[in-house]
């Protein structure tokens, strides 16, 4: 249907709008969290959009260009999912560790490593090394995240040693497991081999791994917090809005991981913190500092780079 020139360059329009959606998806999230609790908000990304999964994997499979198809799912195929939905869980769970140890900024700054050990785990686990400009894109986006991450103030307001030091264990922790999710996804589509078209890849891989998550984070949120389904069901207006955006923002990062490397993926990705933070500045009018504008620059020049470097 696409020719391999196509395939080339499309991931990167994909993994834009996969960022751009997730944007939005968060926004409609952090609304919940106050109202339902972390936890159970984030079981509504996951519930709230298995009917999208649903819907396109029928439509990929029955409206396709090839009807019918249904990929040969292998135990090799399973392994990468729930290694990639385990992981994607138990990374939210460290950043909630992460940011109890009074110290929000440095906790999502640690998280934010994420991309450079996508890296290492891919290169460890599926054999993709990163080109030189490639990496030195990852680090300048690092970088300039962090950068983003400082208050105002240039002040950091740790917690005790103790603290400090669970606190460094679970921020890395956290970014460690969001990266072995990437790559886990990354590899279910590799697994899946050459003649699965991209996005019946992404379908099938969301609808499973959101189902998984569904089914063990709800069946523990349940055993925990019986009234948690009631509370869910009442706020379904925004649990809505925020399981299509989760699922339309699913399908286009599994689509991106089938067609380019997860460290890629992943570095390009950080143009949500982009979308952001320039929203979050232009609703409160704020000017940007010095740090703040060195560290948009640097993130900025990371996406360039990692766009280009292919």
């Amino acid at each position: 249907m696409f020719s391999a020139a196509v395939f080339a360059w499309i991931w990167i329009p994909i993994t834009l709008w996969a960022a751009l959606a997730q944007t939005v998806r968060n926004a409609a999230q952090r609304t919940l969290t106050a109202e339902l609790g972390t936890l159970a908000a984030t079981l509504v990304r996951f519930l709230y959009g298995l009917p999208v999964a649903a819907a396109w994997v029928l439509g990929t499979c029955v409206l396709g260009d090839r009807p019918g198809l249904v990929p040969v799912f292998t135990g090799t195929y399973a392994a990468w999912l729930a290694m990639g939905a385990l992981t994607q869980v138990g990374a939210t769970a460290f950043l909630l560790l992460a940011m109890k140890e009074r110290n929000f900024i440095l906790a999502v700054a640690y998280s934010k490593t994420e991309v450079l050990q996508v890296a290492l785990f891919s290169t460890v686990l599926l054999h993709e090394l990163p080109g030189t400009v490639a990496m030195l894109a990852m680090a300048a986006a690092t970088l300039g995240v962090v950068l983003l991450s400082l208050p105002r103030s240039g002040r950091v307001v740790v917690a005790g040693q103790g603290g400090q030091g669970r606190m460094v264990a679970y921020g890395l922790a956290s970014g460690a497991c969001f990266a072995l999710a990437s790559v886990g996804f990354r590899g279910a589509s590799l697994a899946l081999g050459e003649g699965v078209q991209p996005w019946v890849s992404a379908g099938w891989g969301v609808l499973w791994a959101q189902l998984l998550q569904s089914v063990l984070l709800g069946g523990w949120l349940l055993a925990r917090q019986p009234g948690v389904v009631q509370a869910i069901g009442r706020a379904w207006k925004l649990s809505v809005v925020a399981g299509t955006m989760g699922g339309i923002a699913s399908i286009a990062w599994f689509t991106a991981y089938a067609l380019r490397p997860a460290a890629d993926v992943r570095t390009l990705g950080l143009i949500e913190v982009v979308f952001s933070y320039l929203v979050s500045r232009q609703l409160f009018r704020e000017r940007l500092s010095r740090v703040e504008k060195a560290g948009l620059l640097l993130v900025v020049a990371g996406l360039v780079g990692i766009c280009l470097q292919w």
